[in-house]
């Protein structure tokens, strides 16, 4: 499994329907509310067969109130 990070910038008044609809799709491992230039932080698993970007561009960015995400791969745990 591939461990990303996808934080999101949410429309004015819509991050908690956006997170409860992240919630409800049982994607992501964890999921937090940020402070800063984004809104929310998921912590997902990606099978290592599966193309991050089309993952996230199907599971999540079609979510309405969302206006825009920036995906942090990661690589090794220390």
């Amino acid at each position: 499994m591939k461990c990303v990070f996808v934080q999101i910038r949410c429309n004015p008044g819509k991050t908690y329907e956006v997170a409860d609809a992240i919630y409800g799709r049982e994607i992501a491992s964890e999921l937090y509310s940020t402070s800063g230039d984004y809104d929310l932080m998921a912590k997902i698993y990606i099978d290592e067969s599966d193309d991050i970007g089309k993952f996230v561009n199907d599971k999540i960015l079609d979510i309405p109130g969302i206006s825009r995400s920036l995906t942090t791969l990661t690589f090794q745990a220390f």
